[in-house]
C-alpha cells in the first residue's frame, strides 16, 4: 500500500482541494492481490488503489470511454512474422499505465482509506490523471501512448491501432500494445534497445 501511495505522490495523480460546491466526489478502495511465479511460491504482495468507477456520472465526471485493443488474429501473424524472419522479440510490462494517462474531465475522489492526510481529512483528491477503476483509464492510457509513439517516428497499423511499425533504413521494428503490456519485434538489435530506452524515459517500466 506504501508503495502504490508512492506512486500516487511521484506522478502527482491528484492534489488536496476542497470540494466544490455541488460535485459529488467518487469513492475508491484497495484492491489485494499475491503475485506467485510459475512454481506457485509468492514472488510479493500487490495493492492496488481503485476509483469505485460505477459511481461516476456520464457527462460528468466521464465522456469517452473507447480504447482499442489489439486483436489475436493480429498478435498471430506478428509472431508468423518473427518466425519466419527470426526477428528479436522482447516484452515490457508498464507498472503504473494508466497513471500515465491525462484527465479531460474534473473528477474528486475521497482520500484513500487508511491515508487521509492529518488535518485535511475533509480536503477531497482532484485527479490530475487517471486512475485504476475510472471509466474513462483505459482511454487515457491510450492516448497517451499514442501520442508519445507516433511523435517518435513509429506509424500506427491503419487496421489494427495498437500495432506499430517503425522503418529506418533497412531497419525495422513492430510494437505491439495490449493494454499495458509491449511486444517488441525487430530485425535489428540496436533499434529494439533504442526504442525500449526511449519507452522507459517515457513511462514506469516493469519487466521484459
Amino acid at each position: 500500500m506504501d508503495d502504490e501511495m508512492n506512486s500516487m505522490y511521484m506522478n502527482g495523480v491528484w492534489d488536496l482541494v476542497e470540494l466544490p460546491h455541488g460535485c459529488k466526489p467518487v469513492g475508491c478502495k484497495w484492491v489485494f492481490k499475491t503475485k506467485r511465479d510459475s512454481s506457485r511460491k509468492i514472488e510479493r504482495y500487490k495493492a492496488r488503489l481503485m476509483v469505485k468507477g460505477y459511481s461516476q456520472r456520464e457527462g460528468i465526471d466521464f465522456k469517452e470511454t473507447f480504447s482499442p485493443m489489439s486483436t489475436k488474429d493480429s498478435f498471430r501473424v506478428i509472431m508468423a512474422i518473427v518466425a519466419h524472419f527470426d526477428l528479436e522479440l522482447h516484452q515490457m510490462d508498464v507498472k503504473i499505465a494508466f497513471l500515465n494517462g491525462d484527465l479531460d474531465e474534473e473528477v474528486y475522489m475521497e482520500q484513500p482509506n487508511g491515508f487521509a492526510e492529518v488535518g485535511k481529512e475533509d480536503l477531497v483528491c482532484k485527479l490530475n490523471k487517471s486512475i485504476y477503476g475510472l471509466k474513462q483509464a483505459s482511454r487515457q492510457w491510450y492516448l497517451k501512448f499514442d501520442r508519445i509513439i507516433t511523435k517518435n517516428g513509429f506509424k500506427e497499423n491503419t487496421v489494427d491501432r495498437c500495432i506499430y511499425l517503425r522503418v529506418n533504413g533497412s531497419s525495422y521494428i513492430f510494437l505491439v500494445l495490449y493494454v499495458d503490456d509491449i511486444l517488441l519485434a525487430s530485425n535489428d538489435f540496436d533499434l529494439l534497445i533504442e526504442t525500449k530506452h526511449m519507452l522507459s524515459t517515457h513511462f514506469d517500466e516493469g519487466s521484459w
